[in-house]
């Protein structure tokens, strides 16, 4: 890696890491981070924003400073008392030096090559949005049901939808200003961008999912709230959603491919249009 002062000025991508009594993960999250594959002559930032915390998430990350130093990057820990993801999403771009940013959510763990796929589909003039290709993870039997049928849906399986990573360069980023206090950061960061403007990358990510059906649900109803909270408040966002029914006949295909996994995925569907959430339903179910 160069040592020039110069070079070293500025970060070829910010990573922008809110993290709320996330102990558990932030640990192997960061691991993953600083074993990836990596060419570009300057460096890369790690931004750990330790919100709200009760737990020990800030030290744990802080402790992991010297093995990125060793490697010619840094991790830097920002302690807030104020919990909320969005407020520490501004925090981090506030601190951000890098022209790319990287938005990742600290329980997800990025393959070695992620990251440098995603720097170089943005290193373009253009305004750009790019994501890896999602794992989606579960440890219950009931949570593996419900995964393999949502990686299948065409939502998952043909777009860039950007769960738990997604990625922006300068003109991508121009194109909104302090994050707005809503619930679906991610979606309306890609309904910022035109479908063509989207790059998947090839490189993946393991995206844990709720564990157990009550908390799969919790989480369901807070997605859809988190997507109606968008088309209201942002209409004009709605010409760049790309999102493809799933078909009668996708749908009879893939209850017979899984009938337990449709089982699962369906009545999860059902419970959630049911009883609708209020703002404020909100489980990781963890």
């Amino acid at each position: 890696m160069a040592d020039d002062p110069a070079v070293r000025a500025v970060p070829a991508l910010s990573v922008v890491l809110p993290a709320s009594n996330e102990a558990e993960w932030i640990g192997p999250c960061l691991r993953a981070l600083c074993g990836s594959k990596w060419t570009n002559p300057s460096f890369v930032e790690v931004l750990v924003i330790a919100n709200g915390c009760r737990d020990d998430t800030a030290d744990r990350a802080r402790a992991m400073a010297p093995v990125f130093a060793a490697r010619g990057w840094e991790l830097v820990v920002i302690e807030r008392d104020e919990g909320g993801k969005l407020g520490a999403l501004n925090a981090g771009d506030a601190a951000a030096r890098g022209a790319i940013r990287v938005y990742l959510d600290a329980d997800v763990t990025v393959s070695n090559g992620l990251l440098g796929q995603l720097h170089h589909a943005l290193d373009t003039d253009r305004p750009r949005y790019a994501s890896g290709r999602v794992r989606i993870t579960a440890r219950g039997a009931v949570s593996r049901a419900y995964a393999r049928i949502w990686r299948r849906v065409p939502f998952m399986a043909q777009g860039v939808p950007g769960c738990g990573v997604f990625a922006v360069n300068a003109a991508g980023r121009a194109r909104w200003g302090a994050f707005p206090d809503i619930i679906s950061d991610d979606t309306f960061v890609r309904l910022s961008f035109a479908p063509d403007e989207r790059i998947g990358v090839p490189a993946s990510y393991d995206w844990p999912i709720a564990e157990g059906m009550c908390n799969l649900i919790r989480v369901r109803r807070r997605q859809d709230t988190g997507v109606t909270e968008i088309a209201d408040r942002f209409p004009e966002l709605a010409a760049n959603d790309d999102t493809p029914a799933v078909p009668l006949s996708g749908k009879l295909a893939l209850a017979a491919g899984d009938p337990v996994g449709f089982a699962v995925y369906t009545g999860v569907a059902l419970a959630v249009r049911m009883r609708p959430a209020p703002p404020t339903d909100w489980s990781r179910g963890r």
